[in-house]
């Protein structure tokens, strides 16, 4: 299901065809122990030291904190990877464009092909996520840490905070 997942995200649309991402499933509960670790730490900078109160106060009522268990207790984390660049043969940097947008699209399709599976899936994003080019041996001349996608099935006893979604006529308009 993942390959698939991945697979189906691969396929996005993006600026010149250039494709810039690359996904990193981690399955292995050491590299998973040390991303939690590295992220929590910098969760832990961030709601005590970074955050604006005002975004702080928008995380509230979800209930978020640094402690991250989730990302040793689900069987896989997606790290996806913006690739700002790649390298010709010859060694030399070819720019990609519209990077952002192709890399957002195809994370659309990953999570929705995740979810199609039967899979859950909890986007995470501590910033700066720097920690993932190193521990997961990814270039950072050419590529930026994304998103960090947690997959499985909810363990039991989970619910998912009561969270309004805006009704169609906030969010769309039709002429």
């Amino acid at each position: 299901m993942i390959e698939a997942a991945i697979c189906a995200a691969g396929s996005a649309p993006s600026g010149a065809n250039q494709q810039p991402w690359h996904f990193v499933a981690v399955s292995d509960p050491a590299l998973k122990s040390r991303i939690r670790i590295a992220a929590e730490a910098e969760e832990r900078e961030f709601y005590g030291h970074r955050a604006p109160e005002e975004w702080l106060t928008a995380l509230r009522p979800l209930g978020t904190d640094a402690d991250k268990p989730f990302l040793e207790s689900a069987p896989w984390l997606i790290a996806v990877f913006l690739q700002r660049f790649s390298r010709r043969a010859d060694g030399s940097k070819v720019k990609h464009y519209y990077t952002d947008e192709s890399v957002g699209i195809a994370v659309g399709l990953l999570i929705a092909t995740l979810h199609e599976c039967g899979l859950a899936t909890l986007t995470h994003t501590p910033s700066p996520m720097g920690f993932l080019n190193e521990i997961l041996a990814r270039p950072k001349d050419l590529e930026r840490p994304y998103l960090l996608l947690v997959v499985g099935h909810p363990a039991p006893g989970v619910t998912v905070p009561n969270i309004r979604r805006k009704a169609l006529p906030e969010i769309a308009t039709f002429i």
